[in-house]
């Protein structure tokens, strides 16, 4: 048995097999999840535990991506961050809200191996993997395949989930051309280095979240921040943009960046002050080497592991080359004799063009039987691949049994989410549809409130940041009564005849 919470008050018990997915026995034909990611983990997940046999196909390690070190699933390749857990006040940590209560196997997994990092959800990014593979390994109606599928899936499998994240093969990503006729959009996604923890110079770094804050896990003083004057962070930028970057394949070179995951250089060629604005921006913090002293900007790092042996660099994922890595970033006040773990990359991400490819429940509509999940679809980020991964294995259940699972309400971030990806964000001009991009779940995604708040509790006007975070806390509140709703009335267990 497993549960699912339905209510700030209450849980329902949740049999293996949802009440609106039953029919008295299992299907002959298995649900085929291709893609061990984070989306195709919780597919295969939620479909199993829908009561349907699942494959799940994964390359490697018979074939290594560009990314990947490991053949575990759901591996992390980029930063350790699920970014905020607070489900009252951010789009994201209300997704995480959501996906709890559908007992997603991301985030009992994320939940169970977090490290300190102030207001966000972070994990051990090695016993994150290790915990999803077991759990899908040990699942008695998921078999888990080793190896490539070359092209379209066999015409015989009627029920498949393609999860092969950002970086699909070329041989299924050509085939999907050829099957949609639909020129194949891709953007370029950076991968930050990270440091060993006894490198850095506790003598000039010192730990402190921003404004002391205390997220899961923490302690309010999850981050190392290192600081530079205005004469190291000038010579910093300089060097960052002098620095030598990786070369562009010829059919590369007109493939843009998502603005989520920009490499610290480009972000610096905007303009001097971009970095001290963003990712370097010395707000919230007290030096306590200097307490008077006001550093020009600040460098964070992350714990990566639980250990606290590893740490990332927030937010400078890079194409620099691997020398001038190591050279620009001792440049750091604090990384002087840092020893890198792993140096940061850059690799190719592929999306579909999903809201004219995609039906409302992820369908490929040039052939049905293909339904896809993940970042492959067009959103961006770790949690919203992973749910959009949740929602395709339910819908895969329900085919399976030849029935309908209505899809979570607009008003859930979950359906917020959806509807990004299968048109429903969409706006006309004069030319047609606006063109479609990766997106990160956030509350301009929901539908608006009928009654927005305009006063506190004591009847005073609401002001300025108070009116933006009443507005966030009641659509939050919205879709936590809406996803439990929806839960109850077509994922409600089974009872007993």
């Amino acid at each position: 048995m497993s549960f699912v919470s339905v209510g700030a008050h209450s849980t329902r018990r949740r049999n293996a097999l949802p009440l609106c997915l039953m029919t008295g026995t299992l299907p002959l034909e298995p649900i085929h999840v291709i893609g061990g990611g984070l989306a195709g983990s919780e597919a295969a997940w939620q479909a199993a535990n829908a009561g349907v046999r699942v494959i799940l196909h994964e390359m490697r390690p018979q074939r290594m991506t560009e990314a990947h070190r490991t053949d575990d699933f759901a591996e992390l390749v980029c930063s350790n961050s699920f970014r905020s857990d607070d489900a009252a006040n951010n789009a994201v940590g209300l997704l995480h809200a959501e996906m709890r209560r559908l007992s997603s196997l991301i985030m009992r997994a994320a939940d169970a191996n977090q490290v300190p990092a102030g207001g966000a959800l972070a994990v051990d990014r090695n016993g994150f993997s290790a915990a999803i593979t077991k759990a899908l390994s040990d699942h008695p109606l998921i078999e888990l395949k080793r190896g490539e599928i070359e092209g379209l899936p066999p015409d015989d499998w009627t029920n498949v989930i393609v999860a092969t994240g950002p970086l699909t093969s070329e041989s299924l990503a050509r085939a999907i051309r050829e099957l949609t006729d639909e020129k194949a959009l891709a953007f370029f996604d950076a991968i930050a280095p990270i440091v060993h923890r006894d490198s850095i110079d506790m003598s000039t770094a010192w730990f402190q979240s921003r404004y002391d804050k205390i997220g899961p896990g923490g302690t309010g003083a999850d981050y190392i921040n290192c600081p530079m004057t205005k004469e190291q962070y000038d010579d910093f930028v300089a060097a960052l943009l002098a620095g030598e970057k990786t070369d562009f394949k010829e059919w590369e070179t007109s493939t843009p960046y998502f603005d989520g995951c920009l490499p610290i250089e480009v972000m610096a060629e905007r303009g001097a002050e971009t970095l001290r604005h963003g990712p370097m921006k010395p707000v919230g913090l007290t030096n306590p080497h200097h307490p008077t002293l006001k550093a020009y900007a600040i460098v964070q790092l992350r714990q990566d592991n639980k250990l606290g042996t590893l740490y990332n660099m927030v937010g400078f994922q890079t194409k620099l080359k691997y020398g001038a890595q190591q050279r620009v970033f001792r440049m750091i006040p604090g990384l002087e004799n840092a020893e890198f773990a792993r140096l940061g990359g850059l690799h190719r991400n592929t999306f579909l063009n999903s809201p004219k490819l995609l039906d409302e429940q992820l369908r490929l509509k040039a052939s049905p039987r293909l339904r896809f999940a993940g970042q492959m679809t067009g959103c961006e980020g770790y949690v919203e691949s992973a749910s959009i991964g949740l929602i395709a294995g339910l819908y895969a259940a329900a085919d399976a049994r030849g029935l309908s699972l209505p899809s979570p309400p607009p008003t859930t971030a979950l359906g917020s989410l959806l509807g990004h990806i299968t048109g429903g964000h969409l706006e006309t001009i004069d030319s047609g549809p606006r063109s479609f991009q990766p997106m990160n779940v956030n509350f301009g995604l929901f539908p608006p409130l009928a009654n927005p708040p305009t006063r506190k509790a004591d009847g005073t006007r609401l002001r300025g940041n108070e009116k933006v975070a009443a507005k966030r806390q009641a659509l939050s509140a919205r879709a936590l009564t809406d996803i439990d709703c929806w839960i109850a009335d077509h994922l409600q267990p089974a009872v007993a005849a």
